[in-house]
């Protein structure tokens, strides 16, 4: 049987190389609307946070995204990743590393 390529990608926060199912993608749109890709397929300008409450906390800190997308983030949508990096880290935890 063929081993299948694991596709990888560089947080963001870390830059660190990680593979995609272990990371969050955040999405910019062509209207400049920054949102949490959760199906890691919307159109737009992408980047990979890790599923790691710790580095999404950094984010917030560091105000990373505003950087890498050239925009001024709120503070709500930091809270909304931490809270979203922390439920997705929550499941794989729980589902042992399945979802």
């Amino acid at each position: 049987m063929r081993t299948r390529k694991v596709p990888m990608r560089k947080d963001v926060v870390t830059g660190e190389m990680a593979p995609k199912k272990e990371l969050v993608r955040i999405v910019r749109d062509k209207e400049g609307n920054v949102s949490i890709d959760e199906t890691g397929k919307k159109s737009g300008r992408g980047a990979y946070v890790s599923i790691d409450v710790e580095v999404a906390k950094k984010a917030k800190e560091e105000k990373k995204l505003d950087e890498v997308f050239s925009v001024d983030l709120s503070e709500d949508f930091y809270n909304d990743l931490i809270a979203y990096v922390d439920h997705k880290q929550a499941r794989k935890e729980l589902f042992n590393n399945d979802k």
